[in-house]
């Protein structure tokens, strides 16, 4: 039809009424319009929906200083933390990256994000926004894994299904085990509030690492299982925030 044959300009406008789930189809139609979908990530067809399903706060804030393109931003949100798949002692604030753990006596909370892995390269930041308490836990979690548990304890990395790395004593947990310190040398500096981790989840070698600041710190877990992994944390301290933040394909080097 005639729409396929419109300057790029126009179907950018056009475009940018529509959302996600529209946009996706509407790459599949022709080589050109993919290519005004995907050939600028800061295009106004990205703005438009950035201001549409983002909140102002993760605009206007830093919590997305990480991710440089509006696309970008766009597909963090759709990555996460889900409203509905997280212990009933949390929520997700209107920003739509932090969670907001209740002061409850007793209890261990976590949550994971909307989408998940089974292949691909991924990273993703994590911070702890208040105190760490006496376990907080950042790591990989498969949908089976449990949200909320009593008592304070490690949650993340306390059965077969999720993989952990506690902050607070830096211990890698798995299978309701400690699998060694982390990172692997003397004296390893305590996680400080408001510092970024660097999570990368690797599905093809199965592997997850972490890089503090511009710094590798190894890789924590290898062999991990050719199943949906989703990025996820527990925490137990009443009113602490976690604020995940999804980055895309790990740059090398």
């Amino acid at each position: 039809g005639p729409g396929w044959r419109l300057p790029g300009r126009v179907l950018e406008l056009v475009f940018s009424y529509l959302e996600l789930r529209e946009l996706r189809s509407c790459a599949l139609v022709c080589k050109l319009w993919h290519r005004v979908l995907h050939g600028d990530e800061n295009s106004e067809v990205w703005r438009s929906l950035a201001a549409r399903c983002l909140a102002e706060e993760a605009l206007r804030t830093d919590i997305l200083c990480n991710v440089p393109t509006y696309k970008g931003k766009v597909r963090a949100f759709h990555h996460a933390f889900s409203t509905n798949d997280c212990s009933r002692n949390v929520y997700i604030k209107k920003n739509g990256f932090t969670l907001h753990r209740n002061p409850i006596a007793q209890s261990t909370d976590g949550a994971r994000t909307k989408i998940g892995f089974s292949e691909g390269r991924h990273a993703w930041e994590v911070w702890w926004e208040g105190p760490l308490g006496t376990v907080a836990v950042i790591g990989i979690a498969t949908k089976r894994a449990a949200m909320q548990c009593q008592g304070y304890v490690a949650l993340l990395g306390s059965d077969d299904q999720s993989w952990g790395w506690n902050l607070v004593d830096n211990n890698l947990l798995h299978n309701g085990e400690v699998n060694g310190s982390f990172p692997q040398c003397n004296n390893a500096p305590k996680y400080q509030i408001g510092e970024r981790i660097r999570v990368i989840l690797d599905m093809e070698d199965k592997t997850l690492a972490f890089e503090r600041g511009y710094e590798f710190l190894g890789v924590a877990f290898r062999g991990l299982p050719k199943v949906c992994l989703y990025p996820a944390v527990s925490a137990v301290y009443g009113n602490t925030e976690v604020t995940l933040v999804y980055l895309g394909k790990p740059l090398d080097g």
